[in-house]
């Protein structure tokens, strides 16, 4: 344990508590008489209040947290590609995500074989509001190549027997055009029902109002 006192910005003096024993540095220029009473003080701030409420607080969470701290959860993993609109390739992605511990060895592979580390982007572990990690990966890649490669993810964490394996297919991310163009369908066929509706509703209205002009001026 360490109690400093500061002045000014710079540290006036301080103790050190470590295994019992005391070790106190000073830039004071006072009688020693004060600074006994001074030292005796602080040093019995440390060994009978800070030191014993310190360590007793630690015990008290970590029995409350043990069963949070000891679990294990087995991390979600996703092999994402994504266009470039500024490089024009794409972005093949790695993520592991919701694990804990927070250890992970994330590997991206092309053909089977560990892309280098120069290449890939990103890599940092980054904590979840639920108290889980997460990990992303990711490569750049030209168009041309992204039909010559098969890409895939490696994932090996305490909460996996062996490793976990992800293969890219497709882009989830990315809208399949035969569902673009049935949607595409399915919006002008409302619209046009729509419009039609719209008009006979209207035709229907101005043959009426016209029966009634007409036996009106009859």
């Amino acid at each position: 344990m360490i109690l400093r006192n500061a002045f000014g910005g710079s540290t006036t003096d301080q103790l050190l508590f470590v295994d019992k024993k005391f070790t106190y540095h000073d830039s004071f220029n006072v009688s020693t008489h004060v600074l006994h009473a001074h030292h005796d003080y602080n040093k019995y701030l440390c060994e009978k209040l800070l030191q014993p409420f310190c360590f007793q607080t630690l015990k008290g969470y970590l029995v409350k947290s043990r069963n949070q701290i000891n679990r294990k959860v087995k991390p979600k993993v996703r092999l994402i590609q994504k266009a470039n609109s500024d490089s024009g390739g794409f972005r093949v992605s790695c993520l592991a995500t919701g694990f804990y511990p927070r250890h992970i060895n994330l590997t991206l592979l092309i053909d089977g074989q560990p892309v280098s580390d120069h290449e890939v982007t990103g890599g940092d572990l980054l904590p979840n509001g639920d108290g889980t990690y997460q990990m992303r990966k990711s490569l750049e890649i030209r168009a041309e190549e992204r039909e010559k490669h098969k890409y895939s993810c490696s994932a090996k964490h305490l909460k996996i027997d062996n490793k976990l394996d992800i293969y890219l297919d497709f882009d989830p991310e990315e809208p399949f055009p035969l569902v673009l163009i049935l949607l595409s369908l399915v919006s002008v066929f409302i619209t046009g029902v729509i419009i039609y509706k719209c008009r006979k509703r209207r035709a229907v209205i101005i043959y009426l109002l016209s029966k009634c002009i007409k036996k009106i001026t009859s």
